[in-house]
């Protein structure tokens, strides 16, 4: 016996009000619910998300689950298939990047794990299921390849400057082309020629995010990049100390300046707790970031510890084994899916695209 069609107009009246969270739109906009199936109580249905929300991928399920059930209070079992949609991103700014969303990661002052964040980051969302790419544009202090274990100079192939890769996610730095040893000595027109140089010539491919690790402080770099291409947002990473949490009010204020949204402060090194106490010191204070972000209306993303096997990994250039420690992995991958869930939540507020007719 076919359903009734007001079961059927309730599950599509869902569809339409959960967000996608690329778009903003409700799911039918793009049709990402190209099958329901409803037998008697259950209901089975298909949804697909692009791979740029994938930290949000069960958030967004759950969220549908939550709703249906709501609306339909029979429904005794709500089965969700997921799969992915493919949705190529639109080519950005003047350099004509195919990025969807370009994210900056700064810092007030050096010597804060700024680089270290921008490489977990960009390792995370990678490891979501996201196509990444991350720049490294702290061309006073190129640390990126070192984290992450990439040595060799980036090589010229077809006039594109060719990454190197860190299981398969495209990095670059100015590292990668100049010696080791040769200090940058540049004023403010070189910098703005290798950011657009690292911008422009490398071949990314096609990217969900790219991730920029910028230099310390509030100089000519940050210009250069909000002049080249439209940057999504910006990452401030912090310590707990009030000179950082200073500079780190700076930062947020120089991005404010050249309109780029504050996603959020990460406060790293909160706390260290003794292996073998278990013990906690705050040794550089706690707390203090998240304090500051809700004086400033800025949304707080999380707080890193002291732990040991970040630094030691860092120098090993392995950070990516930072995420064997299901613990630690928890904590960066809670940082990058809040992240997005604020890039998802300005979607919503302000749709890209235009109203589009139902499919399907």
């Amino acid at each position: 016996m076919p359903e009734e069609p007001s079961t059927l107009d309730a599950v599509r009246a869902v569809v339409r009000e959960v967000r996608d969270p690329e778009s903003g739109r409700g799911l039918d906009v793009f049709d990402q619910v190209p099958e329901i199936r409803l037998e008697g109580p259950r209901l089975t249905l298909t949804l697909a998300l692009t791979t740029w929300s994938a930290p949000l991928w069960e958030a967004v399920i759950e969220d549908m689950r939550g709703k249906l059930r709501a609306a339909i209070p029979s429904l005794q079992s709500v089965e969700v298939t997921r799969q992915v949609q493919h949705r190529p991103p639109q080519k950005l700014g003047e350099l004509g990047l195919p990025v969807k969303s370009v994210i900056a990661v700064g810092s007030g002052k050096g010597g804060v794990g700024k680089s270290t964040i921008a490489a977990t980051l960009a390792l995370s969302l990678h490891r979501a299921g996201c196509q990444v790419g991350l720049l490294d544009a702290d061309v006073y202090g190129p640390s990126i390849p070192h984290l992450l274990g990439l040595t060799g100079r980036a090589t010229m192939a077809d006039d594109r400057l060719q990454p190197l890769y860190q299981d398969g996610m495209p990095v670059m730095s100015i590292g990668m082309l100049i010696p080791d040893d040769q200090p940058l000595i540049w004023r403010g027109p070189m910098l703005h020629s290798a950011v657009t140089q690292l911008l422009r010539d490398t071949q990314w491919g096609s990217l969900d995010y790219l991730i920029v690790d910028m230099p310390p402080g509030t100089g000519d770099v940050v210009l250069s990049l909000s002049q080249l291409v439209p940057l999504s947002g910006a990452v401030v990473v912090c310590t707990p100390q009030d000179v950082a949490l200073l500079d780190a009010v700076r930062a947020i204020g120089m991005f404010r300046r050249v309109e780029v949204p504050v996603l959020g402060m990460v406060e790293n090194m909160s706390g260290f707790v003794c292996p073998e106490s278990g013990k906690r010191y705050d040794l550089f204070g706690r707390g203090g970031a998240r304090q500051r972000a809700a004086e400033l209306g800025v949304p707080f993303l999380g707080e890193l510890p002291i732990e040991m096997p970040i630094r030691e990994h860092g120098d090993a250039g392995s950070t990516a084994a930072n995420f064997a420690d299901p613990a630690l992995a928890a904590r960066l991958e809670a940082i990058a899916q809040r992240m997005v869930q604020q890039l998802a939540e300005g979607h919503a507020a302000s749709p890209s695209l235009p109203d589009l007719p139902v499919l399907g």
